[in-house]
């Protein structure tokens, strides 16, 4: 029987205080993946049928972290239409990824956000949520890659180089 490929949302949560950039990483807990328990991750999570992508966003950081999304980069630049019975939505992530082999077949549409509200302790979904600076986050993708999710990797390590070329 053919399979297909189960489309995703996550996203960079960022925020900046005094103009440090700091984003939200979250070791990941799913009771059917306990293979992937505690691998650092973005929050993400899959897209309900005919669900605007934003809203699925907004939905999965609000139940992995308790956050509240407040802005979305490129949200306001996506374009609807309609006909022949139709709703599309045309809209470009910050970044895609897909995962070619392994036990689980996603694919992942990552944007940059931002949030307000009190972070979670832990979730059903997510433990250890916490606050990391790009400095940080640097030493943690170069000294340690195998111990985050391999779905957020490549987009993490593009996320940092657009943030070293925005400072420097």
């Amino acid at each position: 029987m053919e399979q297909f490929m189960k489309p995703g949302v996550g996203g960079i949560v960022e925020r900046i205080i005094k103009g440090v950039t700091y984003i939200l990483l979250q070791e990941r807990y799913k009771d059917d993946a306990p293979l992937e328990e505690g691998l650092i991750e973005i929050p993400a999570g899959k897209i309900r049928e005919f669900e605007n992508i934003y809203d699925c966003l907004r939905r999965e950081i609000k139940e992995e972290t308790g956050l509240d999304v407040v802005w979305i980069e490129g949200e306001t630049d996506s374009i609807v239409h309609e006909s022949n019975g139709y709703k599309v939505m045309s809209y470009e992530p910050f970044a895609s990824s897909q995962n070619l082999e392994g036990t689980y077949p996603i694919m992942v549409q990552t944007f940059i956000c931002r949030i307000k509200g009190e972070l979670a302790e832990s979730t059903n979904e997510t433990r250890f949520l916490r606050w990391v600076t790009m400095e940080e986050l640097k030493n943690l993708l170069e000294n340690q890659p195998q111990n985050f999710y391999p779905m957020h990797v490549n987009t993490l390590r593009k996320y940092m180089r657009l943030n070293d070329h925005e400072r420097g």
